[in-house]
């Protein structure tokens, strides 16, 4: 973020994978996790207090996680717009494998059947965006379990892996959003590069 403040870098949406991992977003509160910092020890999850919008959630193996790092003063400068275009994009990949992808009023993310497929959580300092979004590919659902996911207590999730009955190439869908994003946002420049790159 700091990268394209200065204007060091372009627009950039990084597309990861993480290890499992549990993170809790500015609003929300520390009791929506359900277990004791041992038990997370034991299972091999770790658990960060990050500076995103919105409460906890999951991230892990089998998951897209996308920081879209946009100068929204080249786009347009509205935080709502921004998340409805997000949400946009993942209802578009979706619709592309036969899932039926919604909005529900007063819930950011995108839903199928009342169930949630992905959650979005940005922050942004001087319009510039930071975080994103999280798409359950071929997510190990179990791991929610534990979590009172985004501070919801009806909040279920899903997985296209559970919707579809198989396993989902992720790099393919990878693409579709890459894709997406590019029309959604109407922007030319958004690169597709995997964390390591920007490492090394």
């Amino acid at each position: 973020m700091k990268l394209r403040q200065k204007g060091s870098i372009e627009d950039l949406l990084i597309l990861v994978e993480h290890n499992h991992v549990y993170t809790l977003g500015r609003s929300g509160k520390e009791s929506n996790l359900l277990l004791d910092k041992e038990l997370l020890k034991k299972k091999g999850i770790e658990f960060w207090e990050i500076e995103r919008g919105g409460d906890i959630t999951y991230h892990g193996p089998g998951q897209i996680v996308g920081y879209p790092i946009f100068d929204l003063t080249n786009i347009k400068k509205d935080v709502h717009d921004f998340l409805r275009n997000i949400e946009e994009v993942l209802i578009r990949v979706l619709k592309e494998y036969g899932i039926d992808g919604k909005r529900i009023k007063g819930k950011t993310g995108v839903w199928v059947r009342g169930e949630k497929i992905a959650s979005i959580g940005v922050k942004i300092s001087r319009w510039i965006t930071w975080h994103g979004f999280a798409l359950n590919v071929n997510t190990d659902l179990s791991y929610f379990d534990d979590i009172i996911l985004c501070g919801l207590k009806d909040a279920k999730p899903t997985s296209m892996e559970r919707l579809l009955g198989k396993e989902l190439d992720m790099e393919e869908v990878e693409k579709k959003i890459v894709n997406y994003s590019v029309v959604i946002f109407d922007y030319s420049n958004i690169k597709k590069q995997k964390l390591k790159d920007l490492m090394n």
